[in-house]
């Protein structure tokens, strides 16, 4: 598996084993085959475990926590991530403290690589384009991440708990653009990655949210990027693995799903599997260090690693993939 920079770990693999999967997000599994896919994932070279408490309530954190027992565990990186949502100043240090001690403990370890606020971030008098009435639990705004965030984040650097900090990359477009020109820059940041420029059901909070925005400023000024999103929930890939929420609240994730259909098209055209386009649209994209992966079993995640074995794609290529699916989103 390909190596490359990354500077908050010195160099990571290009595929990263998310949490989403292991935390049953995206359709059930077992922990059996959890902690297997994690194992099969070490030994086929990935380097990175990107979890957080959200996923499955604390349960992917789990099953990193049991498959690396007694284990050694260098080479690997790990990555956590709290939502923190928007406190008084004098309250975010131990919030964030304390959800990342619940979380090192869950996966008995002493220090994480790399943590992340999973906040969506917005200016402190955005309105969110739905559910504002829950934006003090989900939402932080920037003169929190500027004013107690950031020193936060240092402080636990600091205590030798974590390795460097960074953001989640969704949010308020102004206010992510605001973040990633700051005069103390995140660390790292986590980008939506996908032909379809579309973060799904989890762009709820800015109507106008654009991925390749953010993505283009975060590439600009040289921040360490992950991808996200590389099959956005599901909707480019073959068909929907999973029913929708009975609360509607994925509702954009299908309706993703309708409009992939050139994707789609265009992926039988060139005798590809459709999620293996999608992936290998995200692995070839400029000064993007790892996509992160959401699979849930050893199959899924067999196949991912297949399409980063082949080929990245040409300029010409990223060029109809776009042309086929973004007249639709725009």
């Amino acid at each position: 598996m390909e190596n490359r920079a990354f500077k908050p770990f010195g160099s990571i693999s290009s595929l990263t084993l998310g949490g989403g999967g292991l935390g049953q997000v995206w359709g059930k599994t077992t922990r059996e085959e959890a902690v297997a896919t994690v194992n099969v994932a070490i030994e086929k070279g990935i380097t990175h475990l990107d979890v957080a408490p959200m996923y499955g309530k604390g349960e992917a954190e789990m099953v990193v926590g049991e498959a690396l027992k007694g284990k050694k565990v260098d080479g690997i990186s790990v990555t956590t991530k709290c939502r923190l949502g928007t406190l008084p100043d004098n309250q975010v240090y131990d919030y964030l403290s304390r959800s990342l001690t619940r979380s090192l403990d869950s996966m008995n370890l002493q220090r994480v690589d790399l943590f992340l606020l999973h906040s969506q971030l917005i200016e402190d008098d955005f309105i969110l384009h739905t559910n504002d009435e829950f934006k003090h639990r989900t939402a932080t705004t920037l003169s929190s991440y500027f004013d107690a965030v950031i020193p936060s984040f240092e402080k636990l650097k600091e205590e030798g708990r974590i390795g460097s900090w960074g953001i989640g990359g969704l949010g308020q477009n102004k206010a992510l653009i605001k973040a990633i020109n700051h005069e103390i820059k995140p660390e790292a940041i986590q980008c939506v990655v996908n032909p379809l420029n579309s973060a799904g059901a989890i762009g709820y909070v800015d109507k106008a949210y654009s991925p390749k925005e953010i993505l283009q400023e975060s590439q600009k000024k040289n921040i360490p990027i992950l991808g996200i999103r590389a099959v956005q929930a599901g909707a480019l890939t073959e068909k929907m693995d999973r029913e929708p929420h009975p609360s509607g609240m994925d509702r954009p994730d299908f309706d993703d799903f309708e409009s992939a259909e050139p994707f789609r098209a265009l992926a039988k055209r060139w005798k590809e599997p459709v999620a293996s386009l999608a992936y290998r649209y995200a692995l070839s994209i400029h000064n993007i260090s790892s996509i992160i992966l959401g699979v849930k079993n050893r199959v899924e995640l067999e196949d991912c690693i297949k399409a980063e074995q082949k080929e990245r794609l040409t300029t010409d290529q990223i060029e109809e993939i776009d042309k086929q699916c973004l007249p639709s989103k725009e």
